[in-house]
């Protein structure tokens, strides 16, 4: 018999019933349908699929054990190269990565990757995590500004090497983006504080509430630690730049996720955040940010969430996934639409939207069509609440408050591709070198400077 062609389904939670709650959308697979899934895996001798993971995870090693129900061994393969699997799993887009990579594709779906990097994850949770092993100290002591996904991997293979960490995060919890920007119903944050143990476990300290540049400043680190390495993400909201856009009601897609989840307002009724409470919520924008903002309104009471962009379907930058379950929980897409003015009341609370009609002209640098105005084509739309999701700009805080350090023209730090900056022992990943990009990539790149710090040090 030959391979099953498509994947196996994850089940899910009725989309009538989870724009309800905040609960987790897929349920996870059993560990029969793990077993079946990774049956699928045809171990091609070139592994195409971990080229394409940013973290280097040995994903056909991992994928020979679940197939032999051996998933204590899969773990200890998944946890040699990442310290946030559950995280992965869930969150990763790695439809583009590694699964964009399966040689399976050739003959229908790829195999499963992140669902069973799920799986394993969980599981392991379920049965225990196994205590990581006593290193040897090296002397070294290296600082971490940012608890975000950059940050944290980087924490957790340094102090594999036996460097003491410090890490510094300027909020109360952990996470980063993790914590603050994604919704419960995509990440719960329960598991995020689990992946944040293990890392502690590992002997990473965390210092809570200490935002660098302004509580210590970074010539104040130089002096106590060995090397720096500087994650604080990309935290400054975009803006659409049109009239009305300071009115009662329009939130930065940063504002209002950030309530929802650092504030609790998935746990209504112990907890409320009134954000949205009912009414039409437009979100402009199209990535991953502007889903879980569309979706989390739904979830917040609002009657109608619209999506609000310029271009097609096709050149969404959000996830397959993301735009499939925006459209099961009835999310309304208004594409090929751009806003051009918020109108308010007396009182200065916004009441609609105008907008203008799109069509596609030639591509720009981004390489997608470029969206160009109808002519006469204006409308309205009513509207309660606008969510704008059109990107985030580089925390300037560090830069702007340590002027030794070289950034790009758009703020973002300047370093080599290993996260070296200008500053010897001072390097920099994940958004706040590349400027907004995707959790794995962060993490990808906390991996690449952790193994640049740990040759520094050894050179020291």
């Amino acid at each position: 018999m030959g391979v099953k062609k498509e994947k196996h389904v994850m089940p899910e939670q009725n989309p009538k019933e989870r724009i309800k709650n905040f609960n987790e959308v897929p349920y996870g697979y059993s560990e029969k349908v793990a077993i079946e899934e990774a049956k699928r895996c045809i171990q091609c001798k070139n592994r195409p699929c971990t080229k394409g993971c940013p973290v280097e995870i040995d994903i056909p090693e991992f994928i020979k054990e679940v197939a032999k129900g051996d998933f204590e061994k899969a773990v200890e393969i998944l946890k040699n190269k990442t310290s946030l699997p559950a995280v992965c799993g869930r969150v990763c887009p790695y439809e583009s990565q590694c699964e964009g990579n399966c040689t399976l594709l050739k003959l229908g779906e790829p195999v499963a990757i992140g669902r069973l990097e799920r799986f394993l994850a969980d599981w392991e949770r379920e049965h225990g995590v196994k205590p990581p092993k006593k290193v040897k100290s090296s002397g070294k002591k290296v600082a971490i500004v940012g608890a975000g996904p950059a940050g944290l991997t980087c924490a957790g293979d340094l102090a594999k090497k036996g460097h003491r960490v410090v890490l510094y995060e300027a909020l109360h919890a952990p996470g980063g983006v993790l914590m603050y920007g994604i919704p419960e119903f995509r990440l719960p944050k329960s598991i995020v504080h689990a992946e944040v143990d293990y890392i502690k476990q590992l002997g990473v300290e965390i210092n809570y509430d200490i935002v660098v540049g302004k509580t210590i400043t970074m010539e104040e680190l130089l002096e106590e630690f060995d090397a720096i390495f500087i994650a604080t993400g990309a935290g400054l909201p975009s803006w659409l730049n049109i009239p009305g856009e300071n009115l009662d009601g329009v939130y930065s897609a940063n504002e209002f996720l950030t309530r929802v989840n650092m504030m609790k307002a998935y746990d209504f009724p112990h907890h409320c955040t009134p954000c949205t409470v009912g009414g039409t919520v437009a979100t402009f924008g199209a990535g991953n940010v502007a889903m879980d903002c569309a979706r989390t309104s739904l979830r917040m009471g609002a009657d109608k969430s619209y999506i609000i962009y310029r271009r097609t379907e096709k050149e969404m930058p959000a996830r397959i996934e993301e735009v499939h379950h925006a459209k099961e929980e009835g999310v309304i897409f208004k594409l090929l639409t751009s806003p051009i003015e918020f109108v308010g009341d007396d009182k200065g609370k916004i009441t609609a939207v105008k907008c203008i009609e799109m069509k596609l002209g030639e591509p720009d640098d981004s390489g997608r069509r470029r969206p160009i105005p109808i002519k006469d084509s204006e409308f309205t739309i009513p509207i309660d609440s606008a969510l704008v999701a059109i990107g985030q700009s580089p925390n300037p805080l560090i830069s702007q408050s340590f002027d030794k350090l070289e950034t790009e023209r758009w703020g973002n730090i300047k370093t080599d591709d290993d996260g070296k900056t200008n500053i010897p022992g001072v390097y920099a990943g994940g958004d706040i070198a590349t400027g907004a990009a995707t959790v794995i990539l962060a993490m990808g790149a906390g991996k690449k400077s952790a193994r640049a710090i740990d040759a520094y040090l050894q050179s020291k």
